[in-house]
C-alpha cells in the first residue's frame, strides 16, 4: 500500500512560474490597500475595482505554466498517494499534472453567487458587474476566500493531514491562519520537509524536521531523492 504524502503549498511555488506573490515586495496587493481588494467590504464598496483586479489575475493565469516543482510533486504519485493543499488560487498544480489538489483560498478560474457560497461555477472570462449566476440569477464574484471569510476546507485539510505519513511543507511563509496551523495536526512521529529559500521558525514542533532553504525546483530535486528512502 502506498503511503499517504501530503504537500502544503503556499505562493512562493508558483512565484517561479512568474505569478507575483502576496506579502513579497512588488506583490499583487502593491497600490491597493489589501482590505479594498480582498474583503467582503471592500467588495460592497467598490465592485468595480475588486471584479477588475481578479480579472487581471485570471489573465495572468494565461500566460504561465507549471514549473518543475509542481511537475515533481505531480510526479510523486507514481510512487505515493499524493494530496496537494494548496494556499494557492491557481491551477499550476492540476495543470502540473497532480490529481488530487484541495484549494484552501478559492480558486481564480472559478466563480460563485454573492448569496450563495455553494453555487460554484467554472469561470475563464472576465467577471463584471451585471453578470449573473446561471441558476440563483444574482451577481457572480470571485470564487476566492476574503479576509474575514471562514475557510470552508479547512475541516477536510485537517483531515487530510492528520493521515498523512509523510508531510512536505513548501514555498509558505506560515503566516497565514488557518493554514499556518495545519502543520499542527500531523502525527508526531512523521518526517516534516519544509522548502522555502526564507523558511520560518516552527514553534513546538514535536515532528523530526528536515529544513531546505531552497527555491522550490531545488528543493524538490533534492527531496525527491530522498523520499526514495520511504519506497
Amino acid at each position: 500500500m502506498k503511503k499517504k504524502l501530503v504537500v502544503l503549498s503556499g505562493a512562493g511555488v508558483s512565484a517561479e512560474s512568474g505569478v507575483a506573490t502576496f506579502r513579497d515586495a512588488g506583490g499583487l496587493w502593491e497600490g491597493h490597500d489589501i482590505m479594498e481588494v480582498a474583503s467582503p467590504e471592500g467588495f460592497r464598496k467598490n465592485p468595480a475595482l475588486v471584479l477588475d483586479f481578479y480579472n487581471k489575475r485570471r489573465r495572468q493565469l494565461f500566460e504561465v505554466e507549471p514549473n518543475k516543482a509542481h511537475k515533481i510533486i505531480a510526479g510523486l504519485e507514481s510512487d505515493f498517494e499524493v494530496t496537494v493543499i494548496t494556499q494557492n488560487v491557481d491551477d499550476l498544480h492540476e495543470r502540473g499534472g497532480s490529481t488530487n489538489v484541495l484549494h484552501l483560498h478559492g480558486e481564480l478560474l472559478k466563480a460563485r453567487c454573492t448569496i450563495n457560497e455553494n453555487a460554484v461555477i467554472d469561470c475563464r472570462e472576465d467577471i463584471t458587474q451585471g453578470m449573473l449566476h446561471p441558476e440563483t440569477g444574482r451577481q457572480l464574484r470571485p470564487h476566492i476566500v476574503w479576509f474575514g471569510e471562514a475557510v470552508p476546507a479547512i475541516m477536510d485539510a485537517m483531515d487530510i493531514v492528520a493521515q498523512a505519513d509523510i508531510l512536505i511543507v513548501i514555498g509558505t511563509s506560515l503566516q497565514v491562519y488557518p493554514a499556518a496551523g495545519l502543520i499542527d495536526y500531523a502525527k508526531p512521529d512523521i518526517p516534516v520537509y519544509y522548502i522555502d529559500p526564507k523558511p520560518a521558525y516552527i514553534p513546538n514542533l514535536s515532528n523530526p524536521l528536515e529544513v531546505l532553504p531552497m527555491a522550490g525546483s531545488e528543493g524538490m530535486e533534492v527531496l525527491k531523492e530522498k523520499l526514495k528512502n520511504y519506497l
